[in-house]
């Protein structure tokens, strides 16, 4: 049960960090909600031991970086 439930987890996790990444390169109005979404996605799965807390924070770090830069 937790297997399915950790990759059901990662997937949507992969699948929202695809998401803030295309938002971005299409210029989308609404990417700094998609990327705060995905920052307590991200929150949450540490928080329920999905990921590790240090993953989640490098993942968050990065995806802020690529969006302001």
């Amino acid at each position: 049960v937790r297997r399915l439930r950790n990759n059901s987890v990662k997937t949507t996790l992969k699948n929202l960090e695809k998401k803030v990444r295309s938002a971005k390169e299409e210029g989308s109005d609404n990417k700094d909600e998609i990327l705060r979404q995905t920052q307590s996605v991200i929150h949450k799965a540490a928080k329920k031991g999905v990921i590790h807390k240090k993953t989640a924070s490098r993942k968050i770090s990065r995806l802020f970086k690529f969006m302001n830069a």
